[in-house]
């Protein structure tokens, strides 16, 4: 059986959602992002943007394989903000992808299950602006060998087509490729098989 080597993502941050109850305001926002760091930047971008909301609640997801996930509700009562947001990401199948849902507060409570629902509709919306990609699942591989076997290793790229992300090419060489998934064994044993010229997961 082939495993699954590719996952949906968004390629650029959509214009934001709006939806409104009661009064309450709520502001959708979706970013592509490939690590923690990413969403910190995002989160701080949007407290300074809407200092004066009450909420800024959030879920995100980051991974291909291993799967670092998130959800925030940010003051809301438990389990009503970020688990609805992180639903949606889960519903509509992306990965790598932050959404906030910023809530200007109107006066009048909404109780667990309108927030519930105003959060929910809120990711749904910004999702459904978004643009989804569907990307490869890529593996990369350091192959290291001496200048006199650049010529095999070369061929090899070419044939299967390989990307080349790094390369140092010099008396001893370094060359990162990437390569999908599905053919990363083959293009593995395709070196490792190869003398004097080694080849490891980075």
């Amino acid at each position: 059986m082939i495993e699954k080597d590719t996952y949906k993502t968004i390629d650029v941050a959509p214009e934001s959602s709006f939806f409104k109850d009661k009064n309450s305001k709520f502001l959708g926002y979706a970013f592509p992002v490939q690590n923690e760091h990413d969403v910190k930047i995002h989160l701080e971008y949007l407290k300074k943007e809407h200092y004066s909301a009450r909420h800024w609640c959030y879920a995100y997801q980051i991974g291909t394989e291993t799967l670092i996930y998130r959800a925030n509700d940010d003051g809301e009562p438990n389990n009503s903000a970020g688990m609805p947001i992180y639903g949606q990401i889960q519903s509509f199948e992306v990965t790598n992808i932050l959404i906030v849902v910023v809530r200007y507060y109107g006066g009048v409570k909404l109780g667990v299950g309108g927030l519930i629902t105003a959060y929910k509709t809120s990711a749904q919306q910004v999702l459904e602006a978004s643009k989804i990609i569907e990307k490869t699942i890529d593996i990369h591989y350091n192959i290291s060998f001496e200048y006199k076997n650049m010529n095999t290793v070369m061929r090899i790229i070419k044939e299967k087509n390989l990307n080349i992300i790094n390369q140092k090419l010099e008396l001893d060489c370094e060359i990162t490729i990437s390569v999908r998934k599905n053919e990363s064994e083959t293009v593995f044993n395709l070196f490792d098989n190869l003398y004097e010229i080694s080849i490891k997961k980075v």
